[in-house]
């Protein structure tokens, strides 16, 4: 059974960052350790979000922060994905939309919508997706390859598939599928 932790509707990083440390402390408190598969094996945590239907996970060592989705600045010459730029503490930070680098159609702008900041070596990008879901922990051995037949080369931003209770999460490389 994969823990699941359920983010504020206001997806201000106080209030997420104040009900995680109230999960984690309660988990400490029962002495529970979670986990989907045998004793000792490795477990893998994702906060989830969505674009459209489908489900879409990212390691949350990763994640630095999420903010609403708005505030973004077009930038003249940028690639068509990147949808602009951000203002986030004093420091200038891209934001990818997701719809538009994995090709799905674009949607109105929304209070659901969210910016996922992540960092990756000495870069700070944000993510623009439809809505965050949750921060998961599940076994490792629930993740699946691609199978080849299933994308194209272009499609190499999957690093896996997790199956869990019924669901399936794209699991993303950000390397690959946050290239600018």
């Amino acid at each position: 059974m994969a823990e699941q932790f359920s983010l504020p509707s206001s997806g201000l990083a106080e209030d997420v960052l104040a009900r995680f440390i109230e999960q984690a402390q309660l988990e400490v408190d029962r002495d529970v350790t979670v986990s989907s598969g045998a004793e000792g094996e490795a477990t893998l945590q994702l906060v989830t979000f969505r674009l459209g239907k489908e489900e879409y996970g990212v390691d949350i060592n990763s994640v630095q922060e999420i903010i609403r989705g708005g505030g973004i600045t077009a930038v003249p010459g940028a690639p068509p994905h990147v949808s602009g730029v951000i203002n986030l503490r004093g420091k200038i930070i891209p934001v990818v939309d997701l719809r538009r680098r994995f090709s799905r159609p674009e949607i109105e702008a929304n209070e659901e919508q969210r910016i996922v900041v992540v960092e990756l070596g000495e870069k700070r990008l944000g993510m623009l997706v439809d809505s965050v879901r949750q921060v998961i922990r599940f076994s490792t051995s629930l993740v699946e390859e691609m199978p080849e037949d299933a994308t194209t080369a272009e499609a190499s931003y999957i690093r896996g598939m997790g199956k869990l209770d019924g669901r399936l999460i794209i699991i993303l490389n950000l390397n690959r599928a946050l290239l600018l």
